[in-house]
């Protein structure tokens, strides 16, 4: 299911809107303020972004244009009371992917969101570029990760998989997979060797090792990445 960040301050829009997209098969997420906003659509990965102009903290535009220099390639959907050509042009100079005034028909909102849904990548690995979740920043140019601005120490095999991970998140990947995509052989040798490597990332990334957050066990599946 497409995964919706919705920021949006009034509560009936939010109530709205999220039952309707959620009908529509959408993951809604919400942030009532563009500080928020700014923060979850850096550190978490979503499929489109609905993002109001007139927000508390800070506003739309200024959401939309740092969003864009931090290389988040989002597609967006712009809200606004306002209707002048001029704040339209703003928006979409400022890196918004379409434009919607309030008050609108929610089929307009839904035609326009599948619109853009279709235009984007099915999937954009994230490669050169950075990568955040949680207190956790992946620079895949420098093959570096920080966990609270601190220098986390990977070996070369441990960074390929956490990568191989993030570029396949929210997918079950079985321990073959991984052993034929990361390590880079068709034989099973031991998929304890998975195993390893994956408990040594949840040790340096995990808040807590023994009940992981983002590398999930998938029982007589594999594992997962979520964020």
């Amino acid at each position: 299911m497409p995964r919706i960040l919705l920021v949006e301050d009034e509560p009936g829009l939010i109530m709205t809107l999220s039952d309707r997209l959620e009908c529509e098969g959408y993951t809604v997420e919400t942030a009532t303020d563009g500080e928020a906003g700014f923060d979850r659509a850096v550190r978490e990965a979503f499929d489109a972004l609905i993002l109001d102009v007139m927000l508390p903290r800070k506003n739309g535009f200024d959401v939309c244009r740092d969003l864009r220099q931090r290389k988040i390639e989002t597609p967006i959907l712009m809200l606004t009371a306002r209707g002048q050509v001029t704040d339209k042009v703003v928006g979409l100079k400022l890196g918004a992917d379409d434009y919607l005034t309030k008050p609108f028909e929610m089929m307009e909102l839904l035609a326009r969101l599948e619109a853009l849904l279709r235009r984007a990548p099915a999937h954009v690995p994230p490669t050169g570029e950075t990568f955040h979740f949680s207190t956790i920043q992946v620079d895949f140019r420098k093959a570096e990760v920080r966990r609270d601005g601190e220098l986390v120490e990977l070996s070369a095999r441990e960074f390929t998989l956490l990568r191989y991970f993030i570029e396949h998140r929210g997918e079950t990947i079985s321990r073959d997979v991984l052993l034929d995509e990361v390590w880079g052989y068709n034989a099973t040798p031991s998929t304890r060797t998975v195993d390893v490597h994956v408990a040594w990332l949840r040790h340096k990334l995990e808040p807590n090792p023994r009940h992981p957050q983002f590398i999930l066990t998938v029982h007589g599946l594999g594992y997962k990445f979520s964020n």
